[in-house]
């Protein structure tokens, strides 16, 4: 075996699921002993067989991603509890393995993921989903770009046939559950950095507090960054259709249609609310000119 096929075979052998109860597993996906493929190429010591030895890196290169996707979601693991979080997380990484040179990216499917695998959640399904897009979001407004917002005399020179874009950070959100509530409680009571896999770390989890009752109750939310720190702002469904057009690039007068189609709001109601809309975006550095 030269250095190339050692290289590749350890890899391969590190980066092997583990059983649900985070050991290596005994056996290859072909039926071949994970004992015998060890024994091939580590020594035995002492104190630690071949495959003992092989299953240390095996299991700290899944705790380090585990750990990675947990930082990005403590809220998720508060709502569904140390088990079915781990649970989650390995069948996840199971099917979406790292392929970025950045962990970042590890947990950019989950939300989606989560949506199709309903076993993980049981009855709080939705709600987890609604929490796992949130805590998405907050990754996303965290490190997004950010580009010259629009100026005064910008604005001033738009029409109703002008095209305006989103800063790429600015993340809409329709939740069917106010979790915002309920993902900012948890982030008050998580330390920095304390946020990791305690299946990893046999952590044991404790709130100092119970978490927030959540009623269904559709929310939207825009999830967003000012002076370098995100914030989530419940914004009115209107607000959230209009700036959804303006994403997809439409004009102003056609955006300004599609908020309101189904508005019960009056005609004088509407101007204020555009009004309103255009003056908060504006001031927070939402808008940028369309390229």
């Amino acid at each position: 075996m030269n250095l190339l096929e050692l290289q590749r075979r350890m890899s391969e052998d590190v980066r092997r699921p583990l059983t649900p109860d985070f050991q290596m597993q005994a056996t290859t996906e072909d039926g071949l002993s994970t004992g015998e493929i060890a024994a091939g190429y580590v020594r035995p010591n002492p104190r630690l067989t071949s495959f003992e030895r092989l299953e240390i890196y095996n299991r700290q290169y899944w705790f380090r991603v585990i750990g990675s996707v947990s930082e990005d979601f403590p809220a998720l693991e508060a709502v569904l509890g140390s088990t079915r979080f781990d649970a989650l997380v390995l069948g996840y990484l199971r099917e979406n393995p790292s392929t970025s040179f950045t962990l970042r990216d590890l947990g950019a499917k989950l939300p989606g993921w989560l949506v199709n695998h309903p076993e993980f959640a049981g009855v709080r399904h939705q709600l987890a989903v609604d929490v796992a897009r949130l805590e998405w979001a907050y990754v996303e407004a965290f490190d997004g770009a950010s580009l010259p917002p629009v100026s005064a005399a910008d604005l001033a020179g738009i029409g109703s046939g002008s095209r305006l874009r989103l800063q790429p950070h600015l993340q809409l959100l329709e939740l069917r559950y106010p979790v915002d509530e309920l993902v900012l409680a948890v982030r008050k009571q998580t330390p920095e950095g304390d946020i990791v896999s305690n299946a990893a770390l046999k952590r044991k989890q404790t709130w100092r507090a119970g978490l927030p009752r959540m009623r269904r109750s559709t929310v939207h939310l825009a999830v967003h960054r000012y002076d370098n720190s995100v914030y989530y702002r419940r914004i009115d469904r209107e607000a959230f259709l209009l700036l959804n057009a303006i994403n997809r690039g439409e004009s102003i007068a056609t955006a300004i249609s599609t908020a309101f189609a189904r508005s019960r709001l009056g005609p004088d109601k509407q101007i204020s609310k555009v009004h309103e809309y255009f003056a908060h975006a504006s001031e927070l550095g939402w808008f940028c000119l369309h390229i």
